[in-house]
């Protein structure tokens, strides 16, 4: 499956005149779910060089983390990044808003990676994006939060990746942003590596495999 199959396949499937598509892209930490989609976001959108005319719209399941703080009331911040230390019921909320609500600007929220936080307000989606593109570990997830989101999507793309290169990308993502080479090595190994089993049992779940 190529960039250019993947474009024609986002453009084959606009919404009805007055409604919005919503693609979400699936995969293990490290996969290359951010990459894949802005790679995508970048070409949809290359004639439309100013954001308020674009049609084509980015929003990260990543901006749904609980804060830290959230998490660590909830005695969750040593698993961040788990189904659990997301408000899933926002971000399901947050599609559905994307799909009927053409009127008006909608704000999604985004994830700053320096600070591992989210961060409320910083996503624009103007009212002529026609379809959203959205990336996140657990879009295919068998549990009820996980469900609503399936439900406001028109397909969801599970992004494959050779467990040696996703790992290897995934450490050096994490010392890119603060931790040591031992910490890092640690987080893949106890948290990321766990989550990635829950993710790949959803692979069959999935519209279409795509090998990032």
């Amino acid at each position: 499956m190529t960039i250019q199959n993947l474009l024609e396949r986002v453009t084959s499937l606009a919404a009805s005149p007055g409604g919005r598509t919503v693609i979400g892209v699936t995969g293990a930490p490290g996969a290359g779910k951010t990459t894949l989609v802005e790679a995508l976001i970048r070409e949809l959108n290359a004639d439309t060089p100013v954001p308020e005319h674009q049609r084509y719209a980015h929003v990260p399941m990543d901006g749904f983390h609980l804060s830290d703080a959230e998490l660590t009331r909830l005695a969750l911040l040593g698993r961040k990044g788990a189904p659990e230390t997301f408000d899933v019921y926002g971000y399901a909320a947050m599609l559905a808003r994307l799909r009927t609500d053409r009127e008006h600007v909608v704000y999604a929220p985004g994830f700053e990676r320096r600070l591992e936080q989210p961060i409320a307000g910083v996503v624009p989606v103007f009212p002529g994006v026609e379809t959203v593109l959205t990336e996140g570990n657990y879009l295919l997830l068998d549990q009820p939060g996980w469900h609503l989101v399936q439900e406001q999507c028109t397909e969801i793309w599970y992004c494959d990746q050779d467990d040696a290169v996703r790992i290897q990308r995934l450490t050096e993502r994490h010392v890119r942003f603060g931790k040591t080479p031992a910490a890092a090595a640690a987080w893949v190994r106890d948290v990321d590596e766990r989550n990635a089993g829950l993710i790949r049992a959803t692979k069959d779940r999935a519209d279409l495999i795509i090998y990032c």
